[in-house]
């Protein structure tokens, strides 16, 4: 099985991650901002990810960051050598009026596109803009590329339909197959 254990201990914040790639969407969640639970306990079930977080901080934009550099690094530990993977991935999700697209490739090569615009700053106890950190964060120690692309009216929804839209794309570009597609004939590590 494709599985990570990772933490990361700084005078700002203390997480831990564990993630099994080939899992059954089982989660154990708790950063102490309770959206960013949900959003990451969606992510969780709808890309069939067992996920446990544990996550203490000083203040929000530490924990959201952090988590994303460690789940992106223990997305990276757990693929290791990328071999027999999908690579590509992509998602559309509907949820109610909001529309989230996202499309993921594993190639090694980091890069964001975030084409979502909020209309709070905050979602219950999170700030909107901590999602595209997040998601920064996350590619960036991944080493994944991600473009996103939201529409809609509801700002939970929006968030909500992200998340699982990352998942779904993401479940897919990891699947299995004989080998890594790359012209290369090899994936950058």
């Amino acid at each position: 099985m494709r599985k990570a254990k990772m933490e990361r201990k700084t005078k700002e914040t203390d997480i831990k991650i564990d993630l099994n790639i080939d899992g059954k969407g089982d989660y154990d969640v708790n950063t102490g901002i309770k959206f960013f639970d949900h959003l990451l306990s969606s992510f969780a079930v709808h890309g069939k990810f067992d996920l446990r977080i544990k996550a203490s901080g000083d203040d929000e934009h530490h924990i959201v960051e952090d988590v994303g550099i460690v789940l992106g690094q223990a997305l990276k530990k757990s693929l290791s050598e990328k071999e027999g993977i999908r690579r590509f991935g992509h998602a559309i999700v509907p949820m109610d009026d909001s529309l989230a697209m996202v499309a993921i490739d594993l190639s090694g090569r980091s890069y964001l596109v975030f084409n979502a615009k909020f209309s709070a700053a905050n979602i219950g106890d999170m700030s909107t803009e901590m999602m595209e950190h997040f998601l920064e964060s996350f590619a960036s120690n991944a080493g994944i590329n991600i473009n996103v692309r939201v529409e809609g009216r509801n700002d939970h929804h929006k968030g909500e339909a992200l998340f699982k839209a990352l998942a779904l794309a993401l479940n897919e570009a990891t699947q299995r197959r004989k080998s890594a597609p790359s012209t290369k004939g090899m994936l950058y590590g």
